[in-house]
């Protein structure tokens, strides 16, 4: 079963042009964001996938910045504003999920884009669901469970729900849990400023959802153009991560962030968005896609 119901307005003082509603897809409760997607465009939309406990605002300037396509992601069940989830789930029922919202929307082929968490997520969705991924982009993430660790205090930090919910936490120990953060102050306080704490059970459900998960063993067989980008500074999940994903998956390229962290999407805005777009440009002999 898949319905939508009413639109729901942005948060007072949002500055996002998408469009938000709740869908209920299969029995799942979802806040899903919609840019450009009545425009023509070249170019096939985007399904992007976040990293764990994290809203869709907190990426929305990267799905802003890229007007020349649409973007369609959702906040994971418990995260942002979609419903705590009743049940756990693991990567093959959201993904499942995620097909089923894109064919509610007539999305027959996106290209594929996560970061951290979230690029487990789209990991398994290129490989659950080949037919509907075109490229995939893989931003500061891992095989799963087979990963290298990070700096221990880099994650005892992310694991503290402090880090959502006090501003002056998250504040102090910005470069101890992101890595290569900029100079620039409102860069750092514009990002706090648009997270939301995901609740207890959002949080865990999204922790439990990866235990025993690797994609290691699948890797050999992905088929498609993959981009891998990491950030040289990163205290989550360390360059050797993405170098062991750029020597499994055959047709990918590894591009590494001099100076960046986990958050180098915005620290290094401008050189993400141009690689990306020089990426993800559609081959000469490619149907244009709908919008």
């Amino acid at each position: 079963m898949l319905a939508a119901k009413k639109s729901r307005p942005l948060p007072k003082g949002e500055e996002m042009t998408a469009v938000v509603s709740l869908e209920e897809v299969s029995g799942r409760t979802l806040r899903v964001a919609r840019w450009r997607m009545d425009e023509p465009s070249d170019h096939p939309p985007v399904l992007f996938f976040n990293g764990i406990g994290a809203n869709i605002e907190a990426v929305a300037p990267l799905a802003e910045a890229m007007t020349d396509r649409a973007f369609i992601m959702f906040d994971m069940p418990g995260t942002g504003e979609s419903p705590d989830p009743t049940i756990p789930y693991n990567p093959f029922t959201m993904s499942w999920t995620a097909a089923k919202l894109l064919d509610r929307f007539g999305l027959d082929e996106v290209d594929v884009m996560g970061v951290s968490w979230g690029g487990a997520m789209a990991q398994h969705f290129a490989l659950q669901h080949p037919k509907k991924t075109r490229k995939l982009v893989l931003c500061a993430t891992t095989a799963g469970m087979l990963m290298v660790p990070g700096n221990p205090a880099a994650f005892t930090k992310m694991a503290n729900p402090r880090r959502y919910i006090d501003a002056n936490y998250m504040n102090e120990h910005f470069a101890t849990l992101y890595g290569g953060m900029t100079k620039d102050v409102a860069d750092k306080k514009s990002h706090i400023g648009r997270l939301k704490p995901p609740s207890p059970r959002g949080y865990i459900y999204q922790l439990l959802a990866m235990i025993g998960w690797t994609s290691l063993p699948a890797l050999p067989f992905m088929s498609k153009d993959t981009l891998i980008m990491m950030g040289a500074d990163d205290q989550i999940v360390p360059l050797i991560n993405g170098k062991i994903l750029n020597r499994m998956i055959p047709n990918s390229v590894l591009e590494v962030f001099e100076g960046g962290g986990h958050l180098f999407l915005l620290t290094h805005a401008e050189e993400s968005i141009a690689m990306l777009r020089e990426f993800l440009v559609p081959l000469v002999n490619e149907e244009p896609a709908a919008a």
